[in-house]
């Protein structure tokens, strides 16, 4: 059975951090793409971040560049995302994504994770 189970969120004041994980099981981890997605109250889930555990690659969205970083440990099957410097509007629930091989530009990925709160107050 495929399991992406997310960790780690909860309640930062703004420029604060938080660390998500996403637990994979199930599936090859070593060949998938691991992706962060977010979806605020009455807007469209955007994608947050991507890792791919076969080349290594990672891509960001504009908004997080410079603050969110995805990294993943094989040995754990483990991808996280470190968000530093919160801001309020990096509030939303956060869904982890995996995906055979390379990363995607888009919402088409294989499996899901329930998600996790993610709030930063100003």
């Amino acid at each position: 059975e495929v399991q992406l189970v997310e960790s780690g969120g909860g309640l930062v004041q703004a420029g604060g951090s938080l660390r998500l994980s996403c637990a994979a099981s199930g599936f090859a981890f070593d060949d998938y793409a691991i992706a962060w997605f977010r979806q605020a109250p009455g807007k469209k889930r955007e994608g947050v971040s991507c890792i791919s555990n076969r080349d290594g690659s990672t891509f960001y969205a504009d908004s997080v560049k410079g603050r969110f970083t995805s990294s993943s440990n094989n040995a754990k099957n483990t991808v996280y995302l470190q968000m530093n410097s919160l801001k309020p509007e990096d509030t939303a629930v956060y869904y982890c994504a995996a995906v055979g091989g390379l990363c995607l530009f888009g919402p088409n990925y294989d499996y899901w994770g329930q998600g996790t709160q993610v709030t930063v107050s100003s």
